[in-house]
């Protein structure tokens, strides 16, 4: 008797409470994943810290940084998180580290633009999801071309970020009693002694346990992501379709802030909307809110990743990361008159793309890649 696909058993469920608990281990080995990268570049030593990060001190080379390292991992979490370890360091300072972090809000975009491209074959439904993927990025762009400035005058967003690390922890250069650094401290440990009983030592002991470390972050964020997706897959769909047909601005940026910090990824919150909006069932202008939404949603990262560190200038990188967005959102969203520019100019680039689809490559791949490239090269 032949049994449907529908009827055979999927052999990779599990019950609620298993995948749960799985997820809160993950959480646990990232932690250990940020730590082990800390202490590997500790290991390392200054010298070697200050000749691998120099060029970061230029801040656009800082932006082109966090750009390349994003798109490299397609996850603005990791590389937010691996920024917070090296600030934990000492290896790169605050102030050289936001514009890294303006990078990685860049980068992460290129995850739904790529989703995009998958309908390049049916004009209107190509022209619907192009625009609502680039809107993410136009966004993004226009932020970091304001306030970047801003910040490199004023280092608004640095001293509002170690306002709030002062009030919560203390003045820098003290280290505060994370909880979450005792709990991480053994495994960590048995990491660099696993190492050393092959007989690594020195920079090539350090330079294996970073890579060790990074190997452990990308490999948690992954799985977090897909065991969360698989947790509140269903309720997400619901709740994007119900919330979102209703037009109110404020609940839909909620909706992203909520659904990002439960699957970990604003690049899965942002890449739901795509085929929403590739299908006529979802407006850009309703999809707009929840980017921004998905952009402060996915700071909780670098914040997570901050108490691994127990060091007030890592948790100072994780605030100028929500602080970066939420005054995005109020430069660039609050004011009507320039709310809806990002959308126009998706649009017009999807209109521009549908004619001529190479330009959708040529778009990503200069963005993305070559203009980080050649910045980065250039200023180095």
């Amino acid at each position: 008797m032949d049994v449907s696909t529908e009827e055979k058993p999927n052999r990779f469920d599990m019950p609620t409470w298993m995948r749960s608990a799985l997820v809160f281990g993950l959480i646990y080995s990232f932690l250990v994943g940020v730590s082990a990268l800390e202490k590997g570049i500790k290991i390392m030593g200054e010298d070697t810290q200050e000749r691998l990060f120099s060029a970061v001190d230029n801040p656009l080379a800082g932006l082109s940084v966090g750009i390349l390292g994003t798109v490299l991992v397609q996850s603005s979490s990791a590389s937010t998180s691996v920024i917070v370890g090296l600030v934990a360091t000492k290896g790169i300072s605050v102030e050289a580290a936001i514009p890294m972090i303006m990078g990685a809000n860049i980068g992460t975009t290129v995850t739904n633009t790529l989703v995009s491209l998958g309908s390049i074959r049916q004009s209107n439904e190509f022209k619907r999801a192009f625009a609502a993927a680039t809107v993410h990025d136009f966004f993004n762009v226009m932020a970091v071309g304001i306030l970047l400035p801003i910040e490199l005058l004023t280092g608004i967003i640095s001293k509002i970020a170690t306002s709030i690390s002062d009030q919560l922890v203390g003045t820098a250069g003290t280290e505060w009693k994370s909880p979450v650094k005792a709990w991480v401290k053994k495994p960590v440990g048995w990491i660099v002694d696993g190492w050393e009983a092959v007989g690594l030592s020195g920079n090539v002991l350090g330079t294996t346990v970073v890579l060790t470390g990074l190997a452990v972050v990308l490999l948690s964020l992954t799985f977090i992501t897909r065991n969360m997706r698989e947790l509140v897959a269903d309720r997400v769909e619901k709740s994007v379709n119900n919330v979102l047909g209703k037009g109110s601005g404020s609940v839909a940026m909620l909706l992203g802030l909520v659904i990002t910090i439960a699957v970990q990824s604003s690049s899965i919150t942002t890449s739901i909307l795509i085929p929403l909006a590739a299908a006529g069932v979802l407006s850009l202008r309703n999809a707009y809110p929840v980017t921004l939404g998905a952009n402060v949603g996915t700071t909780i990262t670098a914040l997570l990743a901050a108490l691994a560190a127990s060091v007030p200038e890592a948790l100072t990188v994780g605030l100028a990361h929500t602080t970066f967005n939420v005054l995005g959102i109020a430069l660039l969203y609050v004011p009507r008159f320039i709310r809806y520019v990002p959308v126009r100019l998706a649009e017009g680039l999807a209109t521009v793309a549908v004619k001529s689809p190479v330009w959708a490559v040529v778009y990503v791949m200069t963005a993305f890649i070559v203009l980080p490239l050649v910045g980065l090269l250039l200023l180095q």
